[in-house]
């Protein structure tokens, strides 16, 4: 890992002398962190500060039928060595032809519509130093094909490298009780990283609904967690499994309803189960005659194995708001809770952006993790409510 960030380092550092080419942009922020209870191990920290720069190099030439896109992604931090780490989001080149397009390289792809959780979203591999949510991705090698038709598309992806998770440090907050050594990841095919993977997804619309169809097969983003082979007592190791995935999206739109539902059914080699979100956001137009959007967003979570599964999210029930204030400066919050109805647990989460001048972007971001049961596979993060700030700096 430490030459690969070196590698990608001493590559960008040529590049930024032509940022002011027009086909570059990207950003620069400083964010800090700030955890509002005591660490439960030792050598964690209760504050942090990190710098990251994701610059974007995009380039179209043949009347815009073939294309080239570069992000690459620097974190430097303060509190976790795992979250020092370098990744390339996109390094891919596109060609469009009569209905066809054609992508090869290093891709992020985004599916779902539900607001709490993303069952669907398998084609990326979570870049969870980033992020607790899950909602931050690391680059897929891949090949995409894409066929386009009048009322929707169809994808073919082939991806031949796998990418592992990312997990906090022993000093990192949001881990689990005993640490994960990446270093020590194990598979369930002899293939491990090179396994072949490969997925088809089908989405379109009928009237009001869109809607999306997918399957999956190759190696699970989400590994399970074994013994440590040298260390047992001491720390985990990764196990990625092969899994087959159904997936299915559906949105209805009308006026100001939001209806969604994704739903997957998952197998593997020692278990087969479905899992689902679903609910709406109701929007209320120009409150008062003004500018602000208020969206109120339901959803309930479900997964078929109960409390006996790894995930968190079983049979919760998600609350929030959207307030979108429709300014000159984008400002917007986000705040839901996710309430679960097995245990007494509670997560609560502030998303806010807004921006400053041309250039600038403020967000604030804070979670709160409430009366978490000891049997919930949250209770690994109750002392670790934190507050985030970042200031980001675009060009």
């Amino acid at each position: 890992m430490t030459q690969y960030k070196s590698i990608l380092l001493a590559g960008l550092l040529p590049l930024l002398s032509s940022v002011a080419v027009a086909d570059w942009s990207g950003n620069i922020a400083v964010e800090g962190r700030y955890f509002t209870s005591s660490p439960q191990w030792q050598g964690q920290g209760s504050e942090g500060i990190s710098l990251s720069f994701q610059p974007e190099y995009r380039h179209q030439w043949n009347d815009g039928k073939d294309g080239f896109t570069f992000i690459p992604f620097v974190r430097l931090d303060s509190m976790d060595d795992e979250r020092t780490h370098a990744d390339i989001r996109e390094l891919s080149y596109l060609h469009v032809m009569d209905g066809w397009e054609f992508r090869a390289g290093i891709s992020k792809v985004f599916w779902g519509v539900t607001e709490s959780q993303h069952l669907v979203d398998i084609i990326n591999q979570t870049d969870l130093v980033e992020s607790v949510d899950g909602e931050e991705k690391l680059g897929q090698p891949m090949v995409r094909v894409t066929r386009v038709f009048d009322t929707g598309s169809i994808d073919v992806f082939l991806m031949p490298w796998f990418r592992e998770r990312t997990f906090p440090g022993i000093n990192g907050r949001l881990r689990t009780s005993m640490p994960v050594d990446t270093d020590s990841a194990a598979y369930e095919s002899d293939d491990e990283q090179r396994h072949f993977d490969y997925s088809l997804r089908w989405n379109g619309y009928l009237g009001n609904v869109d809607y999306a169809l997918s399957w999956f097969d190759g190696t699970s983003r989400e590994p399970g967690f074994i013994a440590h082979p040298d260390k047992p007592l001491e720390l985990l190791a990764p196990y990625y499994y092969q899994l087959q995935q159904a997936g299915l999206e559906l949105q209805y739109t009308g006026e100001a309803w939001l209806w969604k539902l994704e739903a997957v059914h998952r197998s593997t080699s020692v278990e087969d189960y479905w899992a689902a979100t679903g609910g709406f956001e109701y929007t209320f137009v120009g409150i008062n005659d003004s500018a602000l959007d208020l969206g109120v967003i339901g959803e309930y979570l479900y997964d078929s194995r109960g409390t006996d599964g790894q995930a968190p999210f079983q049979n919760d029930l998600f609350v929030g708001a959207r307030l979108t204030l429709n300014d000159a400066q984008s400002s917007e919050l986000l705040a839901g809770a996710i309430i679960d109805l097995d245990h007494s647990s509670k997560t609560f989460r502030v998303e806010a952006s807004r921006r400053i001048g041309q250039n600038y972007k403020l967000s604030v971001e804070a979670q709160l993790f409430a009366d978490v049961d000891v049997n919930d596979p949250l209770a690994a993060f109750e002392k670790d409510s934190f507050v985030q700030v970042e200031l980001a700096r675009y060009f």
